[in-house]
Formats: structure tokens, sequence, C-alpha cells
């Protein structure tokens, strides 16, 4: 690397009277410096140098008015895979220690939990009906307002690194490069990016290459400016591919099942009944389970997960050959059958997964490191989060949709010393929709009136503490059916005690859950005579929301917003 490399915040902006490099960070080269090559009359130069860093401390105050800010996101991480959230499956340090040294947030949820439409309303700061991608099938307007368009305008230099996955070309970025393999949803090995227009494949591992990339970016960026990054991993999505160095690592490892792995649903609707995201029965014995040998892939190489096998380099083969080989011995002797095959599936599941986490923390730890080197890491806002949480096996399901505690509720932790006090943690019903908001209000950027979603600056800077004038509930509302997975369209509120949910489309089915007493969710108290009274505030409260954020015909009689099953389309 070179010395140029290596102090990245070095650059050529010139202070008054005073023709030398200055420092993003605000300091100067003493005054004898100034000697060296200019002359400058004794009698001057001390109301001269008075003036010079009078203005140069101007600078200084529009730069930190200004912060940079890195928005981390992962595609279908959950709580329950976070030391800081008090998860027992694995352990983040890195993760940790941007709540650590900043804030947790524990009631943040994700508006519509599935990939694009989560994505769509960061970026818009409103909900789906608003923004218009309201699922998978969607094509996101690009035209239209978003946080990313409001900084750049502002004078902050943007990028966009990782998963866009909203099937059309970013708008916004001086410099995007995005997966473009896989429908967009990236591949683990080798992956294909659509950079700046032009098609490139990378050798390597996914998460590696993409904080490769953001690093690069940092190093390149023009120091004139404050940037906004947006970095997006694709893991921890399905299939769950772990880097090279972790294949394998969980191998012998017995993780604990949730204590509702083998609910059966009782008292509770269709929706609960009729979903296809179930351990038992959805996840697959090639894609998920990877349960096929070299051999087997290679006498049909239409397989799909030959298709993404392929892709790594021979020396990798060998390595999944070897770690996976374990795996498949126990099944095809194991003779599974009933709860003993569920748990047995669960800890593949939970083995993969987990993995896949491993690196995404590593490669965290790599860019708040890089930060620090740089001396930009306290004057940079870093917000951690992903596009929604995800089933660990809560109810018998992976995968997430459903409006249920585990997908809905989504992981949200920031650093930031200049206005976040360390530890902080908060319980503030908080939406992603409220992330651009609070990216413009601390850029000072007008907050346009359109936007839905609150600032979290308030929050952020008062410890925590929830204003008095704060929301009552989180709304949400889910429009993929009948689609991939099969969970029932359905809207709700979730306020901080209770959540009321319902099912429509092809059914009518309302449900409601004391979250204090049924924190898992397996009572539902809709109906019950000993809850009539919380559950008439709950409707009113659920129709007031609605109001409040122009969700005029939730049930779709008048307007149908679902854009069709994913799986009939192309290029999706």
């Amino acid at each position: 690397m070179t010395s140029e490399a290596l102090r990245p915040d070095f650059h050529a902006d010139i202070c008054p009277l005073r023709k030398r490099p200055r420092l993003l960070t605000g300091h100067f080269l003493s005054s004898d410096v100034i000697s060296e090559n200019y002359y400058i009359p004794s009698a001057l130069l001390l109301p001269l140098a008075a003036l010079s860093l009078a203005s140069c401390g101007n600078q200084k105050k529009e730069e930190t008015r200004q912060p940079n800010i890195i928005f981390m996101m992962t595609d279908d991480h959950t709580t329950q895979a976070m030391s800081c959230y008090g998860g027992n499956l694995i352990q983040t340090p890195n993760m940790d220690r941007i709540a650590n040294e900043g804030i947790r947030f524990d009631n943040c949820y994700a508006v519509n939990a599935l990939s694009g439409p989560s994505r769509a309303c960061i970026l818009t700061g409103k909900f789906s009906h608003e923004n218009g991608f309201t699922d998978n099938a969607s094509t996101f307007n690009g035209d239209q307002q978003t946080f990313p368009k409001l900084l750049q305008q502002a004078g902050y230099q943007t990028a966009m690194i990782g998963k866009w996955h909203l099937i059309s070309e970013p708008q916004g970025f001086d410099h995007w490069s995005i997966l473009s393999g896989q429908h967009e949803q990236g591949d683990y090995y080798d992956p294909d990016f659509w950079e700046d227009g032009k098609h490139i494949v990378e050798k390597g591992y996914a998460t590696d290459i993409i904080t490769d990339k953001a690093i690069d970016f940092l190093e390149n960026r023009d120091k004139n400016k404050p940037f906004c990054m947006m970095y997006h991993q694709k893991a921890p999505h399905r299939n769950w591919m772990p880097a090279p160095r972790h294949l394998g690592i969980f191998n012998n490892t017995i993780f604990p099942e949730p204590a509702n792995l083998f609910d059966d649903y009782e008292g509770r609707g269709k929706a609960a009944r009729e979903q296809d995201m179930s351990i038992e029965h959805t996840l697959t014995n090639d894609w998920d389970l990877k349960l096929l040998t070299r051999e087997e892939m290679l006498k049909d190489t239409t397989n799909r997960l030959y298709s993404v096998y392929k892709r790594m380099p021979v020396e990798v083969q060998d390595k999944w050959d070897s770690a996976y080989a374990q795996r498949i011995a126990e099944y095809r002797k194991g003779d599974l059958k009933g709860k003993a095959l569920i748990s047995w599936k669960y800890q593949q599941y939970m083995r993969d997964y987990l993995a896949t986490v491993l690196a995404v923390d590593e490669n965290i730890g790599r860019l708040l490191n890089y930060l620090e080197k740089i001396g930009e890491l306290d004057n940079t806002i870093i917000v951690y989060t992903s596009d929604q949480g995800f089933f660990l096996g809560e109810h018998g399901w992976f995968d997430k949709r459903f409006m249920y505690e585990e997908c809905q509720r989504m992981p949200l932790i920031i650093r930031y010393p200049k206005a976040i006090k360390a530890g902080s943690t908060s319980n503030a019903i908080s939406m992603n929709v409220d992330f651009a908001p609070t990216f413009l209000d601390f850029a000072g950027v007008e907050v346009p009136s359109d936007i839905q979603g609150a600032s979290l600056k308030p929050v952020l800077e008062n410890e925590g503490k929830t204003p008095a004038d704060w929301r009552k509930a989180a709304y949400y509302h889910y429009y993929e059916y009948p689609a991939e997975h099969s969970v029932k369209r359905h809207y709700g509120i979730r306020t901080q005690d209770f959540k009321l949910i319902h099912f429509y489309n092809d059914i009518d089915e309302w449900e409601m859950y004391d979250m204090k007493a049924d924190p898992r969710e397996m009572n539902n108290i809709f109906g019950k005579a000993e809850y009539a009274k919380k559950q008439k505030e709950l409707m009113q409260l659920l129709e007031e929301t609605q109001k409040q954020y122009k969700d005029n015909d939730p049930d779709e009689k008048e307007t149908v917003l679902f854009k069709g099953d994913r799986r009939l389309m192309e290029n999706r």
C-alpha cells in the first residue's frame, strides 16, 4: 500500500495564506513550517495567523456538523444471533463493539419483512403502499426521492456496495457496485457484480469482497466531502454458504432448540398452519441441507446446488466435500423420523446460518479498524441493522414475512460518540422508515414533509429515552401472497405491550398477543372477554395509525398491490 493510501485523510485543500495540505481532521502544521516557503512580515504574522485559524476553524465546525455515515445492513440477520442482544447461539464481538460504544434499540421493527420492500422503505422513508415496492415481484422506481439523493445534493459523496435487490439501477450514488447473480440475490463464491454500469466477476467470498470494495471506496474517496456509504452484505441469506475458513466449524456443536420448535399452532388460524416455511417440510435436502456428494452433483449438473458449487475453486470444493461428508453420512445411516428428524435438520440449518454470520462479524471488525486507522471512526455514524429479522426454528420455521416478533423485530445498533452515550439502550418504538430522516437530520439536511418515518436523533441524543410525544405503535403491512412460502397477506400494529394482526385476502382472521405475558406469541387472545377493553383500544389505534400513514385501502378491496407470484417471474 502506498504512503498516500495509508494516510487517506490527507488532501490538498489550502487554508488562507498557507499553501500547504490540510488535514481533514482540522489539525494544522505548526507556524514554523510557514516560513520554509513563504515570507510573511512579523508584524502581520499574528493577525494573519489568527485570521487563518478562524477561517479553518469554521471549516472544522462545518465538517463536524456533517458527519460521515456508514449504513451497514445484512440480509436476514436476526437479534437471536447477536450476543449484544443476549443471544446464546453465537458470539459477535464486533457487532457488540458498536452496541457497547453506542446504543442498542430493543424495539426496532421492519414495516414489511421482505428483502426488496424493506430496502425500498429504508431508502425512501415511506411505507410500501407509498413507495410502490410492495413485494419482491415489484420494480423499484429509482426516479423517486431517496435519502442518498438528498445527501448527494447536500454535498455528500455517496456509495452503494453489496446487495441491492431492487430490480433497478441505483440512483443517487457517486459510486455503486451491486450483486447481480441469482436474480440480484448474489452468489457467495466468485460473485457477479454490476458496477457503475459494467459487469464484473470477482474471485473470493462475497462477504470479504464487499468489504474490500467498501475500503477501496473509502481510500479513494473525495476527502473534501463527507461520505455516506451503504455497505450491504448478502449473508446470512439462504442457502447459507460459509466462508472457506469457516466450513465445518460448527460440525460438532449442538445448539439449543427454541422452546416452540415443535409448535402445533393450537389456537391460531390458517395463516400459521398453511405457511410453507417449515424446517420439517420446506428445507430441501440439496439446496438447503447440502446432502449431495460431488459425484452426485456431477451426475445432475442442472441441480441448483451444483450451479453455486462449481463457482468455488477446486481447493475450496475439496474443503467443502470434507466438511459436509460427516453430515451426509449421518443422514444416510440415521433413519431419522418425526421430531428427531426436525431436530437434526435444525442443527444443520444453525451450523450453516451461524457460520455465515461469523464472516459478517469479522468484516465489520475490518471496517471499524480501518476507520480507526484513518482517524474517521469517531466522526462517522456507524449503523448496523438487517433488512428484517428471521426465524431460527421458532414456531418450527425459517425465513421471515410474518409479523411475529422474530422477523418483524430487527437489530439496530448505532455508534456515534459525538451524540450517543456509550452503552445506551432504548425501548422507543422505531421502524426502518425512520432511518432516512435520521441520516438527513444528522447531516443537517431538511427532512421532506412527505417522509413518513421520524428522525431518531432526539432518542439518540437523550441516552435512548423515549420522547413524550413519540409514537405509540409500529405499523406493519405484508403483501406477497400467493407466492413463495405461502404467508398470508396481513397488517397490524405493535405497541410496547401488545400486538394486533389482521390476515386478509383469501381469509379474514384476527390475532392479538399480550407480549409481556406471552413473548413467544403462542396464545391468541383476540375475542377473549378479559381482553375486550384492550382489544377495542388496539382496534382504534390501528385505524388511527393507518390514517396517519395513509394506508387507506389496507384490505386491497379497491386496488390490488401485489404484483404476482415471484416463482413464476423471470429475472426476479
